[in-house]
């Protein structure tokens, strides 16, 4: 298990560089300059001098090399310095710390509903396969994977936010300052991050349980006169959650994904929507470390995921 893990930790770092590289030199292959973007957005456009220009452009280190860029930005990092954004004119580290509680609490709200209600409807359906709940569940999953989630926020937005009024279009408030305001804020953000996770988690878990239930062992343990119930959550459940145990650690990367479009949408100051802004603006740095500390967390995940495996499957061996 050690060298497992040992061999994995080099493969993130090998992959993280990779990530860092490719994002460092894509975001400079944009045409534009984000130094002239950022003093078009003030008020006093005499001041846009060449002169002004190179000062700046001196001041965030733009007038070097790529490479020195890069590494000089590495060696930040670091030190835990992820350095200056050009837009806001703040330290990166303090703006991602204002903005990820947001994400990750909507992200791992999403996270959780969507494991939870998607292992259960797939359960069920796959315990009771051809009934009423299996012919609603299936659809109903297949339908989950093909809605975009801008499209379903911005319905959700006419339905339940301008026709109904049930619920507060955009924004977000903390739990900690207003729980009711802040679970009403969430409803809809939350469900258009968790569908297609649930869908997917949900079909997942039908076909690995459908699986599972025509092993051997299993009719064996109906043979033996054991409760469906103790069949199941005893001894079917665990096997058939290693596929979906997989695909909730895929899940994390498409809530950070979904986070970019969903705060859009519903104008929550999120990384997702900190993100957008700072790739119109050519934000490089903001860019980078976000960028970055996504990638660590989810590739995080999937080591943890990876070594779950053992526990769920005592058969998994870790050479």
């Amino acid at each position: 298990m050690t060298t497992y893990i040992a061999r994995r930790l080099v493969q993130v770092v090998i992959v993280l560089v990779i990530v860092t590289l490719l994002v460092f030199f894509v975001m400079r292959l944009l045409p534009g300059d984000p130094l002239v973007l950022y003093m078009s957005q003030g008020s006093d456009l005499q001041a846009m001098t060449p002169q002004a220009l190179d000062s700046m452009r001196h001041e965030f280190g733009l007038d070097k090399p790529l490479i020195w860029q890069y590494f000089t930005w590495v060696k930040g990092v670091f030190k835990g310095d992820l350095g200056t954004s050009i837009y806001y004119h703040e330290n990166v580290t303090t703006l991602m710390f204002e903005r990820f509680p947001v994400t990750l609490h909507l992200g791992l709200t999403a996270l959780v509903l969507s494991s939870v209600l998607g292992v259960l409807a797939g359960l069920l359906a796959a315990v009771r396969r051809g009934k009423w709940i299996d012919r609603v569940v299936t659809p109903l999953a297949y339908l989950g994977t093909t809605i975009p989630v801008f499209w379903l926020g911005i319905l959700m937005i006419y339905a339940f936010g301008y026709k109904l009024e049930w619920l507060p279009i955009a924004g977000y408030i903390s739990p900690f300052d207003n729980l009711w305001q802040s679970t009403q804020l969430a409803i809809m953000p939350v469900i258009c991050l968790s569908v297609f996770g649930l869908a997917v988690n949900a079909r997942q878990m039908r076909s690995s349980m459908l699986d599972v239930i025509r092993q051997d062992y299993i009719r064996t343990a109906w043979a033996k006169g054991l409760s469906e119930k103790r069949v199941i959550l005893v001894h079917a459940i665990k096997n058939s959650l290693i596929p979906v145990i997989t695909l909730m650690g895929m899940s994390v990367g498409v809530i950070f994904g979904g986070s970019v479009l969903v705060e859009t949408v519903f104008a929550i100051p999120g990384v997702g929507r900190l993100l957008v802004s700072s790739i119109l603006g050519h934000d490089y740095v903001v860019v980078q470390s976000i960028t970055f500390v996504i990638a660590i967390i989810i590739l995080l995940v999937n080591l943890i995921v990876d070594v779950s495996y053992g526990w769920f499957d005592p058969r998994i061996r870790y050479g």
